[in-house]
């Protein structure tokens, strides 16, 4: 079993860490990256190597962070998290990597977020197992390198387009994560279910699926909500009545868009005029930080068909004026 040496990841409550799968065998959903994985595990085991640099990406809460813990389980080795901004100078790059031992993970979250500096740094620690670093400064400073054990590095990031093309070079494996089916995430809640000790039949758990964004992890924080509701109201069982008055009373649709989500699809289509709008104005017009906006609404919307990104700015699809119960204007070039 991996021992976690370090961990950094704000964003993931006791809650969410305790319902993570520890093994492959009970990770639901991503099934070619998941093979993928599986086949690259088993060929290091086979010849007594390391397993290749992997890099994640995807939206967040997909289950990088646990796939990361994941592989460092079946490779039997430690593994040590971090995320990118925290590593500010060489020194801090270092010190993980020097109590690493043969074969250790280092899992860096958001590695899009790395300063440049800090890469040049990373590229011969992830090729050739070497850390050069500069001591002192000015006639002073002097170049010491450091010998490093063979490891794995496992990135994250959800802003894949930011990786610097030497970097993602780098990475023996790239696995993309796409959003879950309701399927997927109801076998998930049921599994989380029976893990906290509440009962959810299947039509409750897939209505919790529905409106879960594709997302694990909003799926495990909504069937926190729903079991608290259950528990006060409904006699600790959870129906899809029950998940669907719990729901509603947190303003969350049978599509799965939250007070944000509308509020975002309104200023678009109301103040302006279906747009395109640039994301800084429509961050301004809803009171959200617009890196916000981009990582967490966006995202979903998008798939969903409800706005576009364009070069001019964000544009409302048919699909968002039909869930603000208007009617779509024609377009400029459209066929009558």
């Amino acid at each position: 079993m991996p021992v976690t040496k370090d961990i950094a990841e704000a964003p993931d409550t006791p809650f969410d860490i305790s319902l993570r799968p520890p093994a492959f065998s009970e990770f639901t959903g991503q099934e070619k990256v998941r093979e993928q994985l599986m086949v690259m595990v088993e060929a290091a085991k086979q010849r007594g190597d390391v397993l290749e640099h992997v890099l994640l990406s995807g939206p967040p809460g997909l289950g990088k962070t646990t796939l990361a813990n994941i592989l460092a389980t079946a490779m039997g080795v430690g593994i040590k998290c971090t995320s990118g901004p925290t590593i500010e100078k060489a020194g801090d790059l270092a010190g993980l990597l020097t109590t690493l031992e043969r074969g250790d993970v280092l899992f860096i979250d958001e590695v899009h977020a790395l300063s440049r500096v800090i890469e040049e740094y990373l590229y011969p620690a992830m090729e050739d197992y070497k850390l050069d670093i500069i001591i002192d400064q000015g006639p002073n400073a002097r170049s010491v390198r450091l010998n490093l054990p063979k490891f794995t590095l496992i990135a994250a990031t959800t802003r894949a387009g930011m990786i610097t093309a030497p970097l993602r070079s780098r990475f023996g494996m790239t696995c993309r994560l796409d959003y879950y089916t309701a399927e997927d995430l109801q076998k998930i809640i049921l599994r989380s279910a029976a893990l906290i000790g509440v009962e959810v039949d299947n039509p409750g758990a897939l209505e919790i699926a529905a409106r879960s964004r594709g997302t694990p992890r909003v799926a495990n924080n909504l069937l926190r909500w729903v079991r608290d509701f259950a528990q006060v109201r409904a006699g600790n069982r959870i129906t899809r009545d029950v998940a669907d008055a719990a729901l509603t009373m947190r303003d969350i649709d049978l599509d799965g868009l939250d007070e944000m989500d509308k509020r975002l699809l309104e200023a678009l289509v109301q103040k302006f005029g279906g747009g395109p709008v640039g994301i800084s104005s429509l961050a301004v017009a809803v009171g959200e930080d617009p890196g916000t906006l981009e990582d967490v609404n966006e995202p979903y919307l998008i798939m969903q068909g409800y706005l576009k990104r364009t070069s001019q700015g964000r544009v409302a699809m048919p699909l968002a004026y039909k869930k603000l119960g208007l009617t779509a204007p024609r377009r400029e070039g459209e066929l009558l």
